[in-house]
């Protein structure tokens, strides 16, 4: 099974999850997603695009203070990650 340390939906390093990270449905703590984007083995937006979530997550971290082209740095591999490359 792969380690990550990044949630593979907004890129988000796991070790700064305040909860930890997401929940599988049995309860148990999800590897590879955040609790922002996964709660009880579900997605939290099942139904955000790529773009929709890199704006979003742009957003969060100019929230936190940092410049507009250091979040797009932040967001630019997030079409790289797992959830947005199944079944590709």
């Amino acid at each position: 099974m792969a380690i990550y340390k990044n949630c593979q939906s907004c890129g988000m390093p796991l070790a700064k999850d305040e909860r930890g990270g997401g929940t599988e449905e049995n309860g148990t703590k999800s590897t590879k997603y955040c609790s922002h984007c996964y709660i009880n083995g579900e997605f939290t937006l099942p139904d955000i695009t790529v773009e929709e979530m890199k704006d979003r997550v742009k957003q969060k971290i100019v929230e936190f203070g940092m410049p507009k082209f250091i979040a797009g740095m932040f967001t630019r591999n997030i079409p790289k990650l797992e959830r947005w490359n199944q079944g590709k």
